[in-house]
C-alpha cells in the first residue's frame, strides 16, 4: 500500500462505521470497522511476482489480515492477553506428557542388544550411509492452486536444465535459492544420515550418484533440485554406537506399536457413515459454530468414547494452518485413516487417565506462562508493541498502520508469517469478520492486468537475456 495514503484511508474506515448499515462494496475483507480493501490488497500483492494472482491467495492474504488486525488490537488493549483462554492451546501439550508418562509406567522393553546381535543385525539390513548433497529450493505460494504449482515446477525444472547445461549449482544456489540457512553457502546441506531428511527429500538423495542431479522433488517445505555430492559407507565399528541406538529406539517403538494397535483392537472403534463429509465440511470451514447437539455427533465412537466434530473442529483450529488445505485434498480412504488416527490418540489419553497420569497443575500453568509468551513474542516480531502513534491519531489508526506494515514484511520475506491458529479464532469470536468473494474476485483480475501490462524497463531490457535475430535480421 502506498505509504501517503494509510492515514487517510484508516480514517476512512472509521468514518464509515458511524451510524448507517454498512457497504462490503470494494471490500477484500473486514474486522468491525477496520476494512481490508481491493486496493489494499492488490498493492501488497501486485509486486510479489512469485505470488500467483490466485483466489486461494488473495484469500489467504485476507484471512491473514484479519488475524493480524485482531491481535495487533489485543497486544494494544491489554498485552497480557487476558482476554484469551490459553487452557485449551496446551492441550496437546498436556495431553503428549500423559502419553508419555503412560510409555514410561506401562510399556517396559528390554532393549539390551549384545555384541554379535548387533552386528549380525547390522550385516543383514542396508549399511549406515553418510551423505552429502546441495538443493536448490523454490517455495510454494501459501495456498498453492495446482497452476500455481505447476509454474514454479516449471521454474526450478528451467534452473535444472540451466545445470545441466553447465552453470554452477553453487552460483545458481546462492542466487535463486529460497532457502536462506544453505543459500548463502551454495545450497550445502552439509553430511547427513538416514532419518535426518523428510521422506520425499531421503528417497530423492538416496536414488543418486556421487554428481548427479535430481528432478524437481517436493517436500512439506517446498520443491527442490537437488545434487549428491558424496556418499560414504561408514564401518560397523565406526557406526556401532549410533547403531545401537537406532535398534533400541526401533524396539521401543514396536512395543509401542502393539500397545496402541492393542488398544484400538480391543476398542473397535467405527466410523459414521457420514463422518468423511464431515471432516471435508469441518476442513472447509474450521472457523464455524456449531449447536451443542451438533458438536457432540460422533465421528468415529466405540463402547466406552468417541471423537466428536467438536473434537475435529478443535484439532483443527489447533493443528498447523495447512491441515484444512490437507484435508480438504485428501482421498476417502486418507481421511478415513485420518479419524483412526484421533481415534488412536483419544484412547492412548484415555488410558492414560485411567491410570492416574495427569500433569500436575503447576506444569500446566507454566505451560500457559510459555504459550503466553511465545504470543508476545510473535506479536513483538509483527510490531504490535510499542505502536508508531502520532499524537493526537487515533488507536485505530496505528493499527491499521502496524497490521499493513506487518504484512508487506511478511509479504517480501523479510519476517516470517505468524499463524495463530486457536488464538485467531478465540479473537473472532464476538466480533464482526468477514471476506468477501467479490473483492476476492477483483484483486485476482487487477493484479494479473497490472501485471500483464507492464513493459520492460531500458535497464530491465538490456538485462533481459538476448534473442538471436532470424535468418530475416528479426
Amino acid at each position: 500500500m502506498n505509504r501517503k495514503t494509510i492515514s487517510i484511508l484508516a480514517l476512512g474506515l472509521l468514518a464509515s462505521g458511524c451510524g448507517g448499515e454498512r457497504s462490503n462494496e470494494g471490500l477484500v475483507a473486514r474486522v468491525d470497522d477496520y476494512t481490508f480493501t481491493v486496493d489494499d490488497a492488490v498493492d501488497l500483492l501486485v509486486d510479489e511476482e512469485r505470488l500467483a494472482a490466485d483466489a486461494g491467495v488473495v484469500e489467504a492474504l485476507a484471512d491473514l489480515w484479519v488475524n493480524y488486525t485482531l491481535l495487533a488490537e489485543a497486544t494494544a488493549t491489554d498485552s497480557t492477553y487476558g482476554m484469551l483462554d490459553f487452557e485449551p492451546m496446551v492441550l496437546r501439550q498436556t495431553q503428549q506428557v500423559m502419553v508419555f508418562q503412560l510409555r514410561d509406567s506401562v510399556i517396559q522393553v528390554d532393549t539390551f542388544v549384545t555384541e554379535d546381535e548387533l552386528r549380525q543385525r547390522y550385516e543383514a539390513e542396508e549399511p549406515a550411509l553418510e551423505l552429502r548433497a546441495r538443493h536448490i529450493m523454490f517455495q510454494l505460494p501459501i495456498g498453492a492452486t495446482q497452476p500455481q504449482r505447476d509454474s514454479v515446477v516449471a521454474a526450478l525444472s528451467g534452473v535444472r536444465s540451466r545445470i545441466l547445461a553447465g552453470e554452477s549449482f553453487e552460483l545458481l544456489a546462492q542466487q535463486l535459492s529460497q532457502d536462506p540457512g544453505t543459500a548463502f553457502n551454495g545450497g550445502d546441506l552439509g553430511p547427513f544420515g538416514r532419518g535426518d531428511m523428510v521422506a520425499p527429500f531421503e528417497e530423492a538423495v538416496l536414488a543418486l550418484r556421487p554428481g548427479d542431479i535430481s528432478d524437481v522433488v517436493e517436500t512439506p517445505m517446498g520443491l527442490h533440485v537437488i545434487r549428491l555430492d558424496e556418499r560414504r559407507v561408514r564401518g560397523f565399528e565406526e557406526s556401532a554406537p549410533l547403531y545401537r541406538r537406532q535398534v533400541q529406539s526401533r524396539m521401543v517403538q514396536e512395543a509401542e506399536s502393539v500397545f496402541v494397535a492393542g488398544l484400538y483392537d480391543r476398542a473397535a472403534p467405527s466410523l459414521s457413515d457420514d463422518a468423511v463429509e464431515i471432516v471435508r465440511e469441518v476442513a472447509e470451514n474450521p472457523g464455524g459454530s456449531f449447536s451443542g447437539r451438533a458438536a457432540r455427533r460422533a465421528v468415529i465412537e466405540w463402547e466406552s468414547g468417541s471423537v466428536t466434530v467438536g473434537d475435529l473442529r478443535t484439532l483443527v483450529q489447533l493443528e498447523s494452518p495447512t491441515l484444512p488445505m490437507q484435508l480438504a485434498q485428501s482421498t476417502d480412504e486418507q481421511l478415513e485413516e485420518f479419524l483412526r488416527s484421533l481415534a488412536r490418540r483419544e484412547l492412548l489419553i484415555r488410558a492414560a487417565e485411567s491410570e492416574g497420569l495427569r500433569p500436575e497443575r503447576d506444569s500446566i500453568d507454566a505451560m500457559i506462562e510459555e504459550a503466553g509468551d511465545q504470543l508476545r513474542t510473535a506479536a513483538r516480531v509483527l510490531g504490535f508493541f510499542d505502536l508508531d502513534q502520532a499524537p493526537g491519531e487515533a488507536l485505530e489508526v496505528a493499527i491499521a498502520r502496524a497490521v499493513e506494515e506487518a504484512l508487506v514484511d511478511n509479504l517480501s520475506g523479510a519476517t516470517q508469517v505468524v499463524p495463530l491458529g486457536l488464538v485467531g479464532f478465540q479473537l473472532r469470536d464476538g466480533r464482526s469478520t468477514g471476506t468477501f468473494d467479490t473483492g476476492l474476485g477483483q484483486v485476482v483480475l487487477d493484479v494479473a492486468q497490472i501485471r500483464a501490462a507492464r513493459q520492460l524497463s531500458p535497464v530491465e531490457d538490456a538485462l533481459a537475456t538476448p534473442t538471436v535475430p532470424d535468418s530475416a535480421g528479426r
